[in-house]
C-alpha cells in the first residue's frame, strides 16, 4: 500500500499550511477575542479580516476542492480537502470549519442539484463572490435525530413555503445560500417525507437570529435561522421529492471527514506548542521533556493522532474512489476528535499553569477542539453507525 501523497495533494497541503501561517496565524487570537468584547470597532475589524480571507481561500481554490472544474472548483479531491481543513485548523479553526461547511455544500449541490442549480450556486461559492455556504439541517428537537425535524415546505402551486426554525447554523449571517431541510410529507413514516431545498440568503421570510456565545470556535458565527412564511421557487426543490433524509445521512459522512480533520489539526499543533515547551522549560534543573510522565503523554497523543490520520486517509481515499466510506468516515471523526480533545488536555497539563491562561494558544485550541466531539455526529453517534455497520455483516 503506497501512503505517499501526489504531487497535487502535496501542493495542496503545502499552500494551505503556508496561508495558515501568514494570513490565519496573526488574526486567530483576535478573532477569538472580539465575539466576547464589547469594542464594536474591533468585532467589526475582526469580523471583516475573517471574511476577507474566506474570499482569498475561495480564489486559491479552497471552497470547492473535490468539485467539478466545470463548476469553478478544483477537483483535487477528498483527500486533498482533508489535507487542507488540517492546515488551516492549526492555525484558526473557525475558518477552517466555514470551508468545510462550505466544502459540504457544494459537493451536495454537484451530488443531487440540477444542472441549472450547479451552475447557478456552486461558481459562486467557489469564486468568493458568496463567502459562504450554511447547511441548514439540526432543529431543538432534531440534533441527533434529523427524522424529528418540524421545519414544513407546503406546496403553493408554483412555490414551496417554509415555516419552522433551524439551530446551530455555521455562518449564517454572511451565507449566500442555505441548504435547508424540511418536512414535504408529515403523513408519511419517519425519515421518508423530508426534501431537501436551496434557500439564498435574504430571501424574505428568512431571518438569521443573534450569533450565539460559544465556549470555542468563536470566530465562526452560529446562529439560529428561521423561517416565516418563507416563499421560494419551485425550482429550489433539490434532488428528489420526499428523498432529502438519504441526502442528509450520506452528506453527513463527507463532513465527518472534514471535522475530523479540522480535529486532527487542532491536535496536532497543540502537541507541536507542548513538546516545544517541554523542550524549554526547565524544573528541578532538568527539562520536563526529560520526565518520563511528559514523554508518556506525547508519544501516546502523537500516536492516537497519528492512528486518526490512517484513518482519515482511509476515508477520504474510499470516498475519491467512490467506495462505501460511511463506517470508516465514522470511525475517523470518532478518533481524531477524541484524541484532538486528549492532546489539548494534555497540552495545557505540559504547560502547566501557563497553558491555562489566554496569553497561550493551547488554551484556545482546547476550547475550539470540545465542540468536534458533538457536531457532525457527536461521538456516541459514530459509535452507533460503526457498531451498526459491523454487525449487520455478522445476519
Amino acid at each position: 500500500m503506497d501512503f505517499a501523497l501526489s504531487e497535487e495533494q502535496n501542493l495542496v497541503r503545502e499552500t494551505a499550511r503556508d496561508f495558515a501561517r501568514r494570513e490565519l496565524e496573526p488574526l486567530a487570537a483576535a478573532l477569538d477575542a472580539s465575539s466576547e468584547g464589547t469594542d464594536e470597532a474591533a468585532r467589526k475589524a475582526a469580523r471583516a479580516s475573517f471574511l476577507a480571507n474566506l474570499r482569498k481561500l475561495a480564489e486559491l481554490g479552497f471552497m470547492g476542492l473535490a468539485v467539478g472544474e466545470e463548476y469553478g472548483g478544483t477537483a483535487a479531491g477528498a483527500v486533498s480537502f482533508s489535507l487542507a481543513i488540517t492546515e488551516l485548523a492549526r492555525a484558526c479553526a473557525s475558518t477552517a470549519v466555514s470551508v468545510s461547511v462550505t466544502n459540504m455544500v457544494c459537493e451536495v449541490i454537484q451530488a443531487i442539484g440540477s444542472e441549472e442549480q450547479k451552475r447557478a450556486y456552486i461558481p459562486k461559492l467557489c469564486s468568493g463572490e458568496w463567502y459562504a455556504g450554511s447547511f441548514a439541517l439540526t432543529e431543538p428537537g432534531a440534533g441527533s435525530d434529523p427524522a424529528s425535524m418540524s421545519t414544513k415546505a407546503a406546496d403553493d402551486g408554483d412555490s414551496w413555503v417554509l415555516d419552522g426554525g433551524k439551530i446551530f447554523i455555521s455562518s449564517a449571517p454572511y451565507a449566500g445560500v442555505f441548504v435547508v431541510w424540511a418536512v414535504t410529507d408529515p403523513e408519511a413514516p419517519r425519515g421518508k417525507g423530508i426534501s431537501c431545498f436551496l434557500v439564498e440568503g435574504g430571501t424574505p421570510g428568512l431571518r438569521v437570529g443573534r450569533e450565539e456565545r460559544k465556549m470555542g470556535q468563536r470566530g465562526s458565527a452560529t446562529c439560529e435561522v428561521s423561517f416565516e412564511a418563507c416563499r421560494i421557487p419551485k425550482r429550489a426543490l433539490m434532488g428528489r421529492l420526499h428523498g432529502g433524509y438519504h441526502t442528509a445521512v450520506t452528506e453527513l459522512a463527507g463532513g465527518r471527514i472534514g471535522i475530523g480533520s479540522l480535529a486532527l489539526g487542532l491536535g496536532l499543533e497543540a502537541m507541536e506548542r507542548a513538546a516545544r515547551h517541554a523542550n524549554e522549560r526547565i524544573q528541578f534543573d532538568r527539562k520536563i521533556s526529560s520526565f518520563e510522565s511528559v514523554q508518556w503523554m506525547i508519544a501516546d497523543r502523537a500516536t492516537e493522532l497519528e492512528a486518526a490520520r490512517l484513518l482519515l486517509m482511509q476515508a477520504a481515499s474510499r470516498k475519491e474512489r467512490a467506495l462505501p466510506f460511511g463506517k470508516e468516515s465514522s470511525m475517523a471523526k470518532l478518533l481524531a476528535t477524541e484524541a484532538a480533545n486528549r492532546a489539548c488536555q494534555d497540552a495545557i497539563q505540559i504547560f502547566g499553569g501557563y497553558g491555562y491562561t489566554e496569553d497561550y494558544v493551547v488554551e484556545r485550541l482546547a476550547r475550539d477542539a470540545r465542540v468536534t466531539t458533538i457536531y457532525e455526529g457527536t461521538s456516541e453517534i459514530q459509535r452507533m453507525i460503526v457498531a451498526r455497520e459491523i454487525l449487520s455483516q455478522l445476519r
